[in-house]
């Protein structure tokens, strides 16, 4: 796992090149975007256990059958393996949002994750929607203008955006 500087350093360390003017400057905006990216960090962070609650809360009430007995989040014990489950995962998002690079979500949280939902019998598609769902929230949290650095957030918000997709395609 590598953050956004120690990427770009081994790529041209790979080619035994100069690092390019062009990648000196993304790293330099990325620099100048920090607090930008620590206060959604720390938004989705501090909001996490409702954006996990409402994200579950909306897919069982659009989805009944998944705790209608039977379903694969009927019983306290799945419901509560549904919820660390999308947890986890909005963790490891964070976690990329912080490094401005999806490879520790990929390496550490996505690969493997939809041949070890297949076993299971676990519907991907409603684990999909799940993560959907806490995409909406948790941009919405972290997109609020008030008490949090000042600027145009759109690309970060495209970025984090781009994180939940992600999460969604693998597990789809």
């Amino acid at each position: 796992m590598f953050d956004a500087f120690a990427k770009v350093v081994s790529q041209a360390d790979s080619r035994g090149a100069f690092i390019s003017a062009s990648q000196i400057d993304a790293l330099s905006a990325m620099v100048a975007e920090s607090n930008k990216r620590l206060d959604t960090v720390n938004r989705i962070t501090s909001n996490s256990s409702k954006i996990v609650a409402d994200a579950a809360r909306s897919l069982f009430a659009e989805q009944p059958a998944l705790i209608a007995p039977g379903g694969n989040a009927y019983t306290s014990r799945r419901m509560a393996a549904c919820l660390r489950d999308m947890e986890i995962i909005l963790r490891y998002v964070t976690y990329a949002i912080y490094a401005g690079d999806a490879s520790i979500l990929e390496d550490r949280c996505l690969n493997g994750l939809r041949e070890t939902y297949l076993a299971l019998g676990t519907p991907g598609a409603s684990v999909a929607v799940g993560v959907q769902k806490m995409k909406d929230a948790a941009i919405a949290i972290a997109n609020d203008p008030n008490g949090v650095t000042r600027g145009d957030c759109s690309a970060l918000m495209s970025e984090v955006g781009s994180y939940f997709d992600k999460a969604a395609a693998a597990v789809a």
